[in-house]
């Protein structure tokens, strides 16, 4: 399974008002854990950026002038997500910027063959629809679920489009990998005006897993060789069976690698 955490930074808040993408960072997943593969651009806007946007990126028109238009990178791009999950938070607003950036593309016949929608090359999951049902009633934003799945932001001083897909990739392991914080969140819940209802995620009969797509990854028989001989090991220091002799002596069907259900 190849998915590929995606995030941009743009020029404002509206596409359809004319803003543009400034900075695309992606980070891939393989099987749940990190490939050697990244992809980051800067990307000239051709256009001025809102003061408020600038407040949040910090990246200044000056610099994103001496850096290509999207029309040069966007087959890069369409190359590096072509086939894979990508994992966006809040990607209505990424999803929507980059396909408006691809449709400005309909008229270079250099890029004709480029898709209109990402969604016809890719499957997106967005994070913040899989949060707010994890988390009902509590703030959800990256730097919230950061700080509930303990992920590190501490320098996340600016928004970056490549330091923010890092972030976010750690934080969906989190999430999608069963570990949850046993932390109230009342701080959190009460900047949403709610009350926090007890530790996080513990009710765990009641959790919506919709979306979720857990991996299960077997020993290899050089794993499995590794542990036999640990246990051997065990058993000539102990002078003793270790416990999975004894389960197995007790229960001959008694297999430590399968779940009791």
């Amino acid at each position: 399974m190849r998915q590929v955490v995606l995030d941009t930074e743009t020029t404002g808040l509206d596409a359809s008002a004319g803003h543009r993408v400034i900075e695309i960072g992606c980070v891939e997943l393989v099987h749940r854990r990190y490939s050697e593969r990244s992809f980051h651009r800067y990307v000239n806007p051709e256009r001025a950026i809102d003061q408020g946007a600038l407040a949040v990126h910090g990246l200044g028109e000056g610099f994103l002038a001496k850096q290509p238009v999207f029309a040069d990178v966007a087959a890069e791009l369409i190359e590096f997500i072509t086939g894979a999950e990508l994992v966006i938070h809040n990607a209505a607003f990424d999803v929507g910027f980059l396909n408006t950036e691809l449709a400005r593309l309909s008229e270079l016949p250099r890029l004709a063959g480029l898709p209109r929608d990402i969604r016809e090359i890719c499957e997106v999951r967005d994070t913040l629809a899989l949060a707010r049902r994890m988390h009902p009633g509590q703030r959800n934003s990256l730097d919230a679920l950061a700080k509930r799945y303990s992920v590190d932001n501490s320098m996340r001083e600016l928004h970056g489009a490549l330091l923010d897909a890092r972030i976010l990739s750690e934080v969906y392991l989190a999430m999608t990998g069963g570990q949850v914080s046993l932390s109230l969140d009342a701080e959190a819940a009460a900047g949403d005006g709610a009350a926090s209802a007890g530790p996080a995620l513990l009710d765990r009969e009641g959790l919506d897993r919709a979306g979720l797509d857990l991996v299960v990854l077997a020993a290899s028989d050089a794993e499995l060789d590794l542990h036999d001989a640990m246990l051997e090991r065990m058993r000539k220091e102990s002078e003793r069976a270790p416990l999975w002799d004894r389960l197995a002596a007790a229960e001959p069907d008694y297999n430590p690698g399968l779940s009791p259900d």
